[in-house]
Order: structure tokens, then sequence, then C-alpha cells
């Protein structure tokens, strides 16, 4: 039994010898002092030792053992040493290099416009009321003067979650919304995201923007809604816009137009932008229909209105003189550091 501990010792010492890293030293600690290692297979045969030398016998493989653990640590401890500093050595930063520049963030050119046309109209007298992207057929069509099988629904591919829930197609679902309740005069915006199942081009996206705007009360015109136009886009453009008027169809209006504002890419010559027609739509409009009146609580022959429904996009590519709508959506830095 000595023969086997000081075998034992003398092949643990040429082991040890040969580590290299504290990864040697962790895979020796395994094999000699684990519990299938060989100083436990000693302390195992014990029981095969004469009682009367059991206690010295013992002594010697505990004695072993402990000096195995000791030099075990102290390697691991050295190594440990050696390789914090190697890693130090390794990973030392040189502070006299140039650091990253770090970029501060930039408002989204949409975002911009979008505040300053809401900031433009809060100071002509509107107030602002948001509505549910995610909305009911009723107030997004039908309560708008879209019966179920009327071929107006047909002007614009609607996203269903369900039957009767929608991604809203336009800001238009706050109307009801802002006449449930509340008595006339009625003068709000609602700005907010809208989304429509149409073809990716240079003009139009799955989703947008849109700033829908509400007026009631008694004698509302057409001229009355003319001069907030031309108000607006002079404050939005800092200069004198020609905009032109065309009559157009919309149920929840009537009679409806659309604006169209001149290219300001092309400067009304004609270019990709504005389909060289020299103007671009911006903006549906109209006196609001005596029906949507009448679902939304007010009575027609008391109130009139009018109402619109403007693109931001189409605002901002006019004003930024951007000619393709895909930019404000594909994260180009070198697009979006400008504003």
């Amino acid at each position: 039994m000595d023969e086997k501990v000081l075998s034992l010792k003398k092949a643990f010492q040429h082991d040890l010898s040969g580590a290299a890293n504290s990864k040697d030293v962790e895979q020796l600690k395994v094999k000699y002092t684990g519990k299938k290692g060989p100083v436990q297979a000693l302390m195992l045969e014990l029981r095969n030792v004469a009682p009367e030398a059991r206690p010295r016998v013992g002594k010697e493989i505990n004695d072993l053992k402990n000096e195995i653990d000791g030099l075990l640590d102290q390697a691991l401890m050295g190594f440990a040493k050696a390789e914090e500093v190697a890693q130090l050595e390794a990973e030392k930063i040189d502070i006299s290099l140039p650091g990253k520049r770090h970029y501060l963030g930039h408002s989204h050119p949409i975002r911009i416009m979008m505040r300053e046309i809401v900031d433009i109209l809060i100071g002509m007298g509107f107030s602002v009321q948001c509505g549910p992207e995610i909305d009911s057929d009723w107030y997004n069509f039908e309560g708008l003067n879209y019966p179920a099988d009327h071929p107006a629904r047909d002007m614009q591919d609607t996203f269903y979650v369900t039957e009767h829930l929608l991604l809203r197609s336009q800001t238009s679902n706050v109307q009801l919304r802002a006449m449930e309740g509340r008595n006339p005069p009625i003068r709000i915006i609602a700005p907010g995201t809208v989304f429509r199942n149409e073809n990716i081009s240079a003009r139009s996206h799955v989703f947008f923007h849109q700033i829908e705007g509400l007026y009631i009360d008694r004698h509302v015109s057409f001229a009355d809604l003319f001069a907030t136009m031309e108000e607006l886009w002079s404050k939005v453009f800092n200069e004198t816009v020609e905009a032109r008027f065309r009559p157009s169809y919309f149920p929840f209006v009537e009679p409806g137009l659309e604006v169209d504002l001149k290219c300001t890419s092309c400067h009304g010559s004609g270019c990709r932008l504005c389909k060289h027609s020299g103007w671009l739509e911006v903006c549906g409009a109209g006196m609001v229909h005596p029906e949507v009146l009448k679902n939304g609580g007010i009575n027609p022959h008391d109130y009139s209105g009018y109402a619109w429904g403007m693109g931001i996009e189409r605002l901002a590519m006019l004003r930024y003189g951007i000619s393709d709508i895909r930019m404000f959506t594909e994260n180009d830095m070198r697009l979006l550091a400008q504003f």
C-alpha cells in the first residue's frame, strides 16, 4: 500500500509539471481528486489493509490528498494570475486613439411635417382628436355613408382583421366619434397613420399618414373651406402656393373635391413625381354629407360643415423635393440625417 501511495505521488508530480495553463490544472483536479480518481480508490482499499496498519496508511493517503489539493490550488492561482496579466495586456486600451463619434438622433421628416401642420392648425382654432388604428366597419365606412354594397368601397383596398374590424383606411373614422355626444361648433383635426392594400410605388404605399380636418357650425360654406386651405398651404410652404380644386366623389361629403398643388420638383413642367402632369394631389375634401351629420347625431337642417383628409407624405415630398415615397420608410441615414 505504501508503494501505491508513493507511485501515485510521483505520477501526480509528473502530470503537474506538464500543465501549461489553468485548464490543464482543472483537468488534473478532476483526474486525481474526483470521486472516481486514484486517491478515492486508495481510500476504498483501506478495508484490505490489516486493522493495526489502517490508521497509519489512512493518514498517508489523507496527507497525499491534502498535498495534491494544495499543489493544485497553488498552480491554479499561479496560472490564473498569469492569464489575467496576459488578458489585460491583450485588451489594453490606447487612450491616445480618437474615440468613436456618437451621432445625435434626428426627427423623421414625416414627424417634422406632421408636427408643423398640427401646430399651424391649432393656431387657426382647431383642437386635436385621435382615433384608433383598428376600428369597426361602422366608423370607417358605414357610418360615413358607405353602405355594405356601395361601390365606393372598392376605391380603398382595406386590411380586415375580422369580419367587422379593420385597419383604418382613412382618418375620417374620427368624424363620427367627434360628433357623438358633442354639440356644434366642432372644429377638430385628427392626425394619424392609415393603411391600404395598394401596390407600393413612387407615389403610394401600404401605410401612410393623414390629417383629418372637420369643422361643423351654422352657415359653414365652401368659402370657409377654401380660405382655410389657402391659409394652410401658405404657412406650410412659407410662400403662396398655386392650388387647384377639382370636383370629385367621396361618399361622406357632398359636394366633394380634390386639391392639387403645383409640383415643386418640376415647377409644373412635368416629372416622375407628378406623373408629368405638373400637379400632385394632396387632399380630398368637401362639405359633410347630411347623412353623416345624422349618423353623428347632428341635425343637417341646422348645421353644415366641411371635412378634409390630407396626405402628409405627399406634402413632405413637395416641400423637401423627395421624388419617391418609399424613401421615407427605407431608413437611409443619408436622407434622414438631413433633417
